[in-house]
């Protein structure tokens, strides 16, 4: 009768160290909260038409996200019917002067 070889037992995989993050790493990792998305961007103004989810105010610091787009700015101008606004709540649909090119369905955050 030949002998039946033994199964070796597996070795315990080790647990992957964490890469250690960089300070700008971490500085990338801002608490963001969407506040709304762009539906219309006029080119020759630079104004972004944002759907409101939060409030927004004159002076927060916004994130515009998509594919091909971050711009990060204050803000700094914010209309609402023609009529300049300093704080607009869920539900408005503002203008906004952005200091970059934005897309329609971008998505703003306050950061």
């Amino acid at each position: 009768m030949a002998k039946a070889k033994k199964a070796k037992p597996k070795a315990k995989a080790k647990p992957k160290a964490k890469p250690k993050k960089s300070e700008a790493a971490e500085k990338a990792e801002v608490k963001k909260t969407q506040v709304g998305t762009v539906v219309h961007y006029y080119g020759n103004a630079g104004v972004a038409v944002v759907d409101l989810t939060k409030v927004l105010k004159v002076g927060d610091k916004i994130s515009i996200e998509a594919e091909n787009t971050d711009v990060q700015q204050t803000v700094e101008s914010m209309q609402l019917e023609h009529t300049q606004i300093e704080k607009a709540k869920k539900g408005d649909s503002v203008g906004l002067k952005v200091d970059g090119r934005v897309g329609k369905n971008s998505k703003v955050f306050k950061v």
